[in-house]
C-alpha cells in the first residue's frame, strides 16, 4: 500500500502543486476584497467562508453569492478565480484518468492485491512459477485433486488463457517475473501454508534463480525445478533442491521400463493422473535395432538406456560435430535415402526425437512408408501440435510437458508416492502385474487417488489411543468400513515406512505402531472416510471390537448408572 500510495502522489505531483496553489490565491484574495452586507455595511469573507466559496467554485458546482450578494469588486475577484482554480481543477482530472490507465500502477494494485489474497489462504497450496505448457497440465491436476494453485507468470497471455480456463477453485495468479525474490514472497514462501515452489520454465537460468531464491529465504520449503543441463542440476543440488527434473533423462527411463517393465511404467502413469481417468494400454516397444533420428539430449538420453537395456542403435544426425557424435547416419532423417542408409528395412523402430515437430513427423511417415512394421515414437515438443500427432497416431507420443508434470505429482501428492515409485522400478514385471491386478479389482480401471496416513495424536487420535492402552491393531483394521465392519473401504495400502525402513504392499496382519507411515490408494469416498474412522474413538472402537459404545453425555451418564 505505501508503494501505491508513492507512486500516486509521485504522479499527480504538479496537478497537486497548481491546485493548492491557485485555492490558495484565490482564497486569500477573496478575504481581502470588501463586500457589503445586508445592512450596507462593509464586510471581509473570513477564512472557511471564501475557501467554501472557492471550493464550490472551482468544482464547477456553483451555489451561488453567499452569505450576502457580491460587490462589483468581489465578482472581479471571483470572475479571476474561476479560470486560476477551474483550469487546474480539470487538468488534475485529466491526470487521475490518465493514472488510472498507468500500466505500471495497475501492476501494482494487481500485486498487492495478490499478496493480500495469498496470504487470506487458510489451505495448503503450491506455487507455480510458470504458466506454460508442463504448468498448465499440472495446475490442471491439482485442481481436479483439490489442490489449491498460486501462479507466477511473466507473459500476460499466458494468464489470459489460466483465466478462461474452468477451474474448481479460483487459481490466484501475478504478472511478474518469478526470478524477483518480492514477488516469490507475494506469492506466499513465507505463509505457513505453502507446500512448495514447482519452476518448470524452459529456461534452466530462471529455474536455478528461482530455485537458489527460495532456497535462501525458505530452506525448509519443497522445491521442485526443471534443469536440462548437468552443470545447473549440480548448482540446483549444491542449494539443497529437494527435486531435479531432465524430461529427457524420464523419457529414457521410461522407454527403457515399457522394454523390461511394462507393468511398472503403467503403475508409474497410473497413479500419478488425473483422478477419474481412464488410462489406455501401452505399448510394449520390440527388441532389435532401433534408428533414432537427433541426437541432442533428448537422443542422448534414449540411446544410453536402449543400449542400457541390450538393444542396438544406428544414431541419424544432420550436425555431427555440434552433437559430438562419432558414429553416425548423416543426415536429418526426413529423406527415404537418409533412412535407406541407416538400415530402416531391417529396423525394429525408430525415434523421430528432433527438436521440430514437422521435422518429427515427416521422419516418422517416410519411415513408416519404407518399413510399415516399424514401431513409431515420436517426439512431440509443442503441446498445440496435439491434433497432427493424434490424426498420425504414433505407437508412442513423447511430450516433455507431460512427463515433467506426471513427475512432479509422483513428488507433490506426498513424497511415500516418489519413494513407492522408486523402489518399484526395482521390482519384476510380474510383481507389477500383480499390484496393478489387485488395484483394479478394488478401485476399477480410473485414475486413482493417493493419500497418506500418519499413525500419530495429530493425524489418527482413535488408532493412537488404542496403541498406548497396548492392544494390538492391524493394518486390515484400518481398512474396515466403519459403517459396517464386515466390509473394507476401497482402498490398498502401497508402503509402510517405520524407523526408515520401507515395506511394499504390507500385509493386512501387518502391526500396526505409533509412527507408521503409509501410502494408501483407493476411491474418493474410501479417502474422505478414512480419516473418520481413525480418528473418532466410537467409530474406531465399533471396528475393533463390534459394538457401538454410546458417546453423548446423557447415553454415557446412564450407561454408568446401569453398570453400578
Amino acid at each position: 500500500m505505501n508503494s501505491i500510495l508513492f507512486m500516486i502522489l509521485r504522479r499527480l505531483r504538479r496537478p497537486l502543486i497548481l491546485i493548492i496553489v491557485s485555492f490558495a490565491v484565490a482564497t486569500i484574495g477573496l478575504t481581502l476584497v470588501p463586500g457589503v452586507d445586508d445592512h450596507g455595511q462593509t464586510w471581509y469573507m473570513s477564512i472557511f467562508e471564501a475557501f467554501y466559496v472557492i471550493s464550490y467554485t472551482a468544482t464547477t458546482i456553483g451555489f451561488g453569492e453567499v452569505p450576502y450578494p457580491y460587490s462589483q469588486a468581489q465578482r472581479l475577484w471571483m470572475t479571476f478565480s474561476i479560470y486560476l482554480t477551474v483550469l487546474p481543477w480539470f487538468y488534475a482530472v485529466g491526470k487521475i484518468i490518465t493514472l488510472l490507465q498507468d500500466a505500471s500502477l495497475r501492476q501494482t494494485i494487481a500485486a498487492e492485491r495478490f499478496a493480500r489474497n495469498v496470504a487470506s489462504l487458510q489451505e495448503p497450496f503450491f506455487i507455480l512459477c510458470s504458466y506454460g505448457q508442463s504448468a498448465n497440465l499440472l495446475a490442471h491436476i491439482l485442481d481436479e485433486k483439490n489442490m489449491r494453485v498460486v501462479v507466477i507468470e511473466q507473459k500476460q497471455e499466458r494468464l489470459n488463457e489460466l483465466e478462461l480456463a474452468d477451474t474448481k477453485n479460483t487459481i490466484l495468479s501475478l504478472c511478474a517475473d518469478a526470478k524477483i525474490p518480492e514477488n516469490l514472497i507475494r506469492a506466499g514462501i513465507y505463509n505457513p501454508h505453502c507446500s512448495g515452489v514447482v519452476t518448470l520454465t524452459d529456461n534452466d537460468d530462471v529455474n536455478l534463480a528461482v530455485a537458489v531464491s527460495v532456497k535462501l529465504m525458505q530452506p525448509n520449503l519443497r522445491v521442485l525445478a526443471r534443469a536440462e543441463r548437468k552443470d545447473i542440476a549440480a548448482n540446483m543440488a549444491s542449494f539443497g533442491t529437494d527435486t531435479i527434473i531432465n524430461p529427457y533423462t524420464l523419457f529414457g527411463d521410461q522407454l527403457a521400463m515399457r522394454v523390461h517393465a511394462l507393468g511398472t511404467y503403467i503403475l508409474h502413469q497410473w497413479l500419478t493422473g488425473v483422478p477419474g481417468d481412464t488410462l489406455p494400454p501401452p505399448e510394449n516397444p520390440p527388441r532389435g535395432n532401433w534408428l533414432v533420428c537427433g541426437y541432442g539430449r533428448f537422443g542422448k538420453s534414449v540411446v544410453e538406456n536402449l543400449e542400457q537395456e541390450n538393444l542396438t542403435t544406428t544414431i541419424i544426425e544432420a550436425m555431427p560435430d555440434l552433437t559430438e557424435c562419432e558414429e553416425c547416419v548423416v543426415g536429418s532423417g526426413t529423406e527415404a535415402e537418409t533412412l535407406i542408409e541407416a538400415g530402416v528395412h531391417d529396423a525394429c523402430g525408430i525415434i523421430a526425437g528432433t527438436d521440430n515437430d514437422i521435422d518429427n513427423l515427416s521422419i516418422v511417415m517416410t519411415a513408416k512408408e519404407l518399413n510399415p512394421n516399424l514401431f513409431l515414437i515420436v517426439r512431440k515438443n509443442n503441446r498445440n501440435n496435439g491434433a497432427l500427432f493424434r490424426k498420425f497416431g504414433a505407437d508412442i507420443t513423447m511430450q516433455p510437458t507431460d512427463i515433467i508434470a506426471h513427475e512432479c505429482l509422483a513428488h507433490m501428492l506426498t513424497p511415500l508416492l516418489a519413494e513407492f515409485l522408486t523402489l518399484v522400478r526395482d521390482q519384476d514385471n510380474h510383481w507389477a502385474n500383480n499390484l496393478i491386478s489387485k488395484l483394479v479389482d478394488v478401485v476399477g480401471e480410473t485414475v486413482p487417488e493417493t493419500f497418506a496416513v500418519t499413525i500419530d495424536a495429530d493425524n489418527a487420535e482413535a488408532v493412537s489411543e488404542y496403541i498406548e492402552r497396548g492392544l494390538l491393531v492391524k493394518l486390515g483394521n484400518l481398512m474396515q468400513d466403519p459403517s459396517d465392519r464386515e466390509k473394507e473401504l476401497k482402498l490398498v495400502p502401497l508402503l509402510l515406512v517405520r524407523d526408515e525402513v520401507s515395506m511394499l504392499v504390507p500385509d493386512k496382519e501387518t502391526i500396526i505402531v505409533k509412527g507408521d507411515c503409509i501410502l494408501c490408494c483407493g476411491t474418493y469416498d474410501a479417502k474422505m472416510t478414512l480419516p473418520a474412522s481413525i480418528n473418532n474413538n466410537t467409530t474406531f472402537n465399533y471396528i475393533m471390537t463390534g459394538r457401538e459404545v454410546p458417546d453423548s453425555v446423557a447415553w454415557r451418564f446412564i450407561q454408568r448408572l446401569i453398570s453400578s
